[in-house]
């Protein structure tokens, strides 16, 4: 059986988990209605997961405001809130079953020295397995990684169509546990879409480059692979994703409706006008009855107004 069927059979089961740095915006938002959507057009759960591994990018009351919009928005989501920053035993369980099997190894070299020796890859830098064979003479760990030789990884992707890469070229040997000893997001999060048994995964195309390496941990750790969707990425004219650091508006709770609205036409679902002047209830009616994921424009990023 190929790594492509291995997604749980059963209930349809997605998640969003958005990073707590700030408030939610429109770049979020396209990420929280298509996956919400896609979930519950399907019969399925949706569940909503704190992406909040970062102490230092972490805003404080930025997860519970999250959680507020996405309520006034009218999307309730299923089970208990889950925070990634409460689960780092069962990150360290999952390194240490690759680290007795021999897949990970220490490394002792900075930003600076794996960009001087490195080759461009994928998104950036790509490190070139210095410290595989042991670390150097009076140098100390940095941080562990995962050895990618050998690791050609290839899956179909609902939007972005078929993704393939080998891995050691595009990207490396990639980190599992940073210097500062915080997990890597992604061992985090395959660890955690396994526990929560996630089928599909439906997020914007600004991650799809962090799939295939998810793709990898999840075989190397015996997982089931779900199912992916990759969205357009929301940019500003200047082609910058929205975020906080691009100054990008936070959804106005008390009053989502047209941030809704923009998000669906941005998922090319094609709205009619007069749901402008509808209620919440209403406007969900039109959605789940309308939701089309074959309809979603097969672009990695998409423009929209600075103040959408």
């Amino acid at each position: 059986m190929g790594t492509e069927t291995n997604a749980r059979e059963g209930k349809y089961r997605g998640r969003f988990a958005p990073s707590p740095t700030g408030p939610l915006h429109f770049g979020s938002l396209v990420a929280a209605v298509g996956s919400f959507l896609e979930a519950r057009t399907r019969g399925g759960d949706w569940l909503v997961r704190m992406d909040d591994l970062d102490p230092p990018r972490v805003a404080p009351g930025a997860a519970d405001d999250i959680l507020r919009t996405l309520e006034a928005c009218g999307m309730g989501w299923d089970g208990r809130v889950v925070y990634q920053s409460a689960r780092s035993g069962a990150y360290h369980s999952a390194l240490h079953r690759l680290r007795e099997r021999g897949l990970v190894y220490p490394c002792a070299c900075s930003r600076r020295e794996i960009a001087d020796s490195a080759l461009a890859g994928v998104e950036g830098p790509v490190y070139p397995g210095t410290c595989r064979g042991g670390l150097p003479p009076g140098k100390r760990a940095r941080a562990l990684r995962v050895d990618t030789r050998g690791a050609a990884i290839a899956f179909d992707d609902a939007l972005q169509g078929r993704v393939a890469h080998e891995l050691e070229k595009a990207f490396g040997d990639f980190v599992l546990l940073r210097a500062d000893d915080v997990y890597a997001y992604q061992l985090a999060v395959v660890v955690d879409d396994a526990e929560q048994g996630i089928t599909d995964i439906v997020r914007g195309a600004d991650l799809l480059g962090s799939t295939p390496r998810q793709v990898y941990l999840q075989q190397l750790l015996g997982l089931p692979q779900p199912r992916y969707a990759h969205l357009p990425v929301a940019v500003n004219a200047a082609g910058e994703k929205l975020s906080k650091q691009t100054h990008a508006a936070p959804i106005d709770p008390g009053n989502p409706l047209p941030a809704l609205l923009a998000t669906l036409s941005f998922l090319g679902q094609q709205p009619p006008r007069e749901l402008s002047r509808s209620t919440a209830g209403e406007f969900w009616a039109w959605a789940m009855g309308n939701w089309r994921l074959d309809r979603v424009p097969r672009l990695v990023s998409a423009t929209v107004a600075t103040g959408a």
